[in-house]
């Protein structure tokens, strides 16, 4: 079997190493895409493969169609969005993440930001502290669970909603089980977001659910762009000078909320898995999902059932 490895933003060395370990140890062909320019190479590579490891690359319906023998796409990460998950499923082609691989490099990150935040942004004036206030975190899956872990050493008071994660499994876990979205929000100091780009949650951090914060509130988003409906918050941030809003996503509104100095921060690009241990561990669990699948026909993963 021929396994590409197509990605446009390629993995640390070491991790190329480990992959190729995994799938020339297991009787397969290896072939290495990288720092590619333009789709036209990608749908030349792409055309004998067997199956594929992408990062954030583009997998749409050009490049499911060019590859004829495709049986198993697997995304390096959790989010998968950048994959036509659909049409995939229409060509027979399985899609997998490799879910809780980046999970603490994003929570990490999302104290780094926090940080920051909460001491002005380094500006030399006095800021506040993390112990005692009172964190949410909206979606309590692997990067939320880290969160909680990495929070409680800070000493603060952690509470988590998610409307597929039973209370009791959140309370199990230590943490208050807020009821609802909009409990999340009205009571907590910070609200980290955790939550996938769906039908659903896409645009739902709005106006009237941000408004809800307590006053100095400051929302975390580490999860998709999409979830945030820009103009409305950048409506609430005009008419509340206490909120903050920090991301590791460039907004596509990145100039109008630059305009809020000292409230809001973007990284330059999205950071989260941005770590050699996340960058090794996502590429040697995509490549044993691979080997999985061809040895056994192993779909545990599959995102397009």
């Amino acid at each position: 079997m021929k396994v590409l490895v197509a990605t446009e933003k390629p993995f640390a060395p070491v991790a190329v190493d480990g992959i190729r370990k995994e799938i020339e140890g297991a009787g397969h062909e290896l072939v290495l895409l990288e720092k590619y320019t333009d789709v036209a190479q990608l749908l030349d590579a792409v055309k004998d493969a067997d199956a594929m490891i992408v990062r954030s690359d583009k997998v749409t319906p050009a490049v499911l169609d060019a590859a004829k023998q495709l049986k198993l796409v697997v995304r390096a990460g959790a989010g998968y969005d950048s994959i036509d998950t659909a049409y995939a499923k229409e060509k027979g082609v399985i899609v997998e993440n490799t879910p809780g691989q980046n999970s603490n490099a994003v929570a990490e990150l999302v104290f780094g930001l926090l940080v920051y935040a909460v001491r002005n942004f380094y500006n030399g004036k006095a800021g506040t502290e993390l112990m005692g206030k009172k964190l949410g975190i909206l979606a309590f899956g692997n990067v939320g669970r880290n969160v909680a872990r990495i929070a409680k050493g800070f000493g603060m008071d952690v509470y988590a909603y998610d409307a597929f994660c039973p209370k009791e499994v959140i309370e199990e876990a230590g943490v208050h089980a807020a009821g609802s979205q909009d409990e999340l929000f009205e009571n907590c100091d910070i609200v980290s977001l955790h939550i996938p780009a769906t039908p659903e949650t896409k645009q739902s951090i709005n106006y009237a659910l941000v408004g809800k914060m307590k006053k100095g509130g400051i929302v975390v988003n580490t999860a998709r762009k999409e979830v945030i409906n820009e103009p409305e918050l950048l409506k609430l941030m005009a008419e509340r000078e206490d909120l903050k809003y920090i991301t590791d996503i460039k907004p596509d509104a990145d100039a109008d909320f630059a305009k809020y100095e000292g409230r809001y921060f973007s990284t330059p690009k999205k950071m989260g898995a941005q770590t050699a241990e996340a960058n090794i561990n996502a590429g040697i669990a995509a490549a044993k999902q691979i080997n999985a699948y061809f040895k056994d026909g192993c779909t545990k993963f599959q995102v397009n059932k």
